[in-house]
């Protein structure tokens, strides 16, 4: 289903092949611990065996003395900022010392893994010796690991001095609640006493992980001026240079940042963690120092994904309309404030029309890695709640899944509870693309009774944007060297590439992408919210239209006429009065020195009044074993309104990896916890999550239905798909065996008493 005029495009909508498909398959593409430079070191951390503990010294005196080592640091050398609001990858922070004690402990270990020291030596074996001779004295604490044990009376309160920060005048100290926020639209409450049925439910989930493939990595060579260069894999890197920067106490134009090729993020890979230990020690050292995780220090000590405990009351009219809803969350933000619980407030009832809806908001602290941003932070939890209690009201009214999403389908002009107005949005297409879709239509077979059963959740994610910046300059033979500010996860070059040669007129092969570092392009925001294809590809678009204006202003000078006379169209330029005197963008590229000099057009842009949100809906069929309670996932098809797919493969390919990572989250992942504040399951033959044994092909639907606030009518592709599965397959299950499914994850162990119980 789309609403895009795809006759009017030549290259957005294509599918070429990625620009740097050829090295990524033949292994020449350069990944962070891939780099070597001369003399380097071997950097390694010393982490926390302890969840919650006050630290009572540090002694580093043996470790210093190791003859293969060549410096140590300790909290004592990072930068001792005053407190200032500053951004830091997704959140945003007020204490400084919070930004600076998730690198280094300082007064208190928060989480088992929480670094505390480290150390540069000639090798990797000599720096892990050295590790073993820092002593440290801790005084251990009670941990926390949930809300529920965070939130109850008496509970250790992790942040001495910190207090919750409010939309009233409830701030109060001596708290794990570092803030609470409240959207509210209309009176709730009198909704909800209107209806003629209200539905209540809880729900509980487990802290889960990004799980990319390539742990965190980062090498840093301080020279003798003062200036640090830093080599990582990151989704931001002008975001690390900016952290980097506040936690050494250096002005950010002494920190260059070089991006590498990043082995997936999923916004695991926004925040910094290894990078100002590089440059401090090589600071200290004075040669180059490389580091890198171990799986088990990704899992301990880099962000997850929140655990959370989630209300949701919605109130209906017999027809199905929502008279009312209410919501109660409460996320865990780890060590330090700030997790996703306002990606969740904002988007969790913005699939539907409600007039009266109120959500309360609740970031708590526990003892575990501060979270980070996971696809769509937030959304998903939220949606489960909002979700599976739509699929029981439509069960209880009687009303058809789609029909009941239809009746109360967003539009254009309805507000949501965040405030914002809807434009052009694609709720109502989404919900016709699942009607109209095969898998619908076809009848599931449940004989031989088997517990078979088909679920379907709906979901949405709001996509961000923020600065952008892209030079393309010209080349003599007639190419264009496209230089951007945006990491490449995903397939962004060819998409941005791809809106770049639309403008221009020219073959996407003939624009070659490149991803700069911090000293060679302007700011660009961190690769994230949905948004590169967005806010990326309007830059190339505005330095494509700066391109287009130099070379009629170059084809006047070799024409000897006025610019108002040149016109710029397919790919060529031509005399308005004269048809004989034609150029095509190849024939004038080697005379652009001789005219004026080379051609570089810049695109600078920060288009955040025009982004679009999207829509996402999933369909699943499953099959429960009534004895081992284990799911399978028999069929899978993900819908979801993009805007128009610049790139349809990549889009699809975007769409299918949210699927999976919501299918294990719904049915294996968790962060299983000890007593003792320990993970006991850090390793990837422990942490569950999905192989391709385990999943079927996803079938991927695009809607398009064009953001009238981009020109090209994009819309963010990466987030809105893992929206929908958790809630999708948990209304599959209870279709199979009659139970509702309120905790994740929905494990045979799960599955298995809640049969028992049903």
């Amino acid at each position: 289903m789309t609403t895009v005029n795809r006759s009017s495009y030549k290259v957005v909508g294509t599918r070429p092949i990625r620009h740097d498909g050829a090295d990524k398959v033949t292994g020449k593409a350069i990944y962070g611990t891939d780099l070597n430079l001369p003399g380097m070191l071997w950097g390694k951390v010393l982490r926390s065996p302890h969840a919650h503990a006050r630290i009572r010294s540090i002694d580093t005196s043996k470790a210093e003395a190791h003859a293969d080592v060549k410096a140590v640091a300790t909290y004592r050398d990072l930068a001792n900022v005053e407190d200032r609001i500053e951004e830091v990858g997704e959140d945003v922070y007020t204490s400084m010392k919070y930004v600076r004690d998730n690198i280094l402990a300082s007064d208190k270990v928060l989480y088992k893994g929480h670094a505390v020291a480290a150390v540069a030596a000639s090798s990797p074996h000599a720096a892990e010796e050295a590790l073993d001779l820092i002593e440290v004295v801790y005084d251990p604490l009670p941990a926390v690991t949930d809300v529920d044990s965070a939130l109850a009376e008496n509970a250790p309160i992790l942040h001495d001095h910190m207090t919750t920060a409010s939309f009233g005048d409830d701030s109060r100290s001596g708290t794990n609640i570092a803030s609470h926020q409240q959207f509210a639209l209309g009176d709730a409450d009198k909704g909800l006493a209107n209806a003629d049925l209200v539905v209540e439910r809880e729900f509980s989930t487990k802290s889960v992980h990004q799980g990319y493939i390539e742990p965190q990595n980062a090498t840093a060579w301080w020279h003798p001026d003062g200036r640090v260069t830093v080599w990582c894999s990151s989704q931001g890197h002008f975001g690390i240079r900016d952290s980097t920067s506040t936690v050494l106490g250096v002005p950010v134009s002494q920190v260059k940042v070089v991006p590498l090729e990043i082995g997936g993020g999923f916004g695991g890979k926004l925040s910094s963690y290894l990078q100002p230990l590089a440059a401090v020690l090589s600071r200290k050292s004075g040669a180059p120092v490389k580091m890198y995780m171990t799986r088990a220090e990704v899992l301990e000590a880099t962000g997850p994904t929140s655990g959370s405990r989630v209300r949701v009351k919605i109130g209906v009219a017999k027809d199905g309309r929502i008279t009312g809803a209410e919501a109660w969350l409460a996320f865990e933000a780890g060590a330090f404030p700030g997790s996703p619980i306002g990606g969740a407030t904002a988007c969790m009832f913005s699939p539907y029309d409600i007039e009266n809806v109120r959500i309360d908001g609740y970031d708590v602290v526990t003892n575990k890695p501060k979270t980070t941003a996971y696809r769509a932070p937030g959304a998903p939890l939220g949606a489960l709640g909002v979700e599976t209690v739509m699929d029981e009201i439509g069960e209880k009214l009687g009303i058809e899944a789609t029909e009941l999403r239809m009746i109360n389908a967003a539009r254009e002009g309805t507000r949501r509870v965040d405030g914002v107005i809807n434009g052009r949005i694609g709720m109502v297409e989404t919900v016709e693309a699942v009607r109209e879709h095969p898998h619908f239509i076809a009848p599931l077979d449940r004989s031989g009774g088997k517990l078979r059963g088909r679920g379907l959740a709906f979901g949405f994610w709001r996509n961000n944007a923020g600065p952008s910046n892209v030079i393309a300059t010209v080349t003599p033979d007639g190419k264009v060297m496209l230089n951007e500010g945006s990491v490449d996860i995903g397939g962004s070059r060819p998409a941005v590439a791809q809106q770049l040669a639309e403008v221009l007129g020219i073959p996407v092969t003939s624009v070659n992408p490149q991803v700069m570092d911090t000293d060679s392009i302007g700011y660009t925001s961190n690769t994230g919210g949905s948004g590169v294809a967005y806010k990326t590809g309007w830059a190339a678009y505005e330095a494509a239209q700066d391109v287009k204006r130099q070379l009629i202003e170059r084809a006047a000078v070799i024409w000897e006429t006025d610019a108002e006379n040149v016109e710029y169209a397919d790919g060529g330029l031509s005399h308005r009065s004269d048809p004989e005197l034609r150029m095509g963008f190849a024939e004038i590229a080697p005379q652009l020195n001789a005219t004026g000099g080379p051609v570089a057009g810049r695109g600078s842009v920060n288009p955040m009044r025009g982004v679009g949100g999207s829509y996402a809906a999933n369909l699943v069929d499953v099959e429960v074993d009534a004895e081992t309670g284990k799911v399978d996932i028999l069929r899978f098809t993900a819908f979801q309104d993009v805007g128009t797919a610049v790139h349809p493969s990549y889009v699809e390919g975007q769409i299918q990896g949210g699927a999976v990572q919501g299918i294990g989250w719904a049915l294996n992942e968790e962060y299983y916890m000890g007593d003792d504040g320990r993970m006991l399951n850090s390793s990837l033959l422990d942490y569950r999550m999905p192989t391709s044994l385990d999943v079927p092909m996803i079938d991927a639907v695009i809607v398009e239905v064009a953001n009238p606030g981009h020109p090209f009518g994009v819309r963010g592709v990466g987030e809105a798909n893992i929206v929908p599965p958790l809630a999708a397959i948990a209304n599959a299950i209870h279709d199979a065996t009659g139970a509702r499914m309120s905790e994740l994850p929905m494990n045979p162990a799960a599955v298995a008493k809640a049969l028992a119980d049903a």
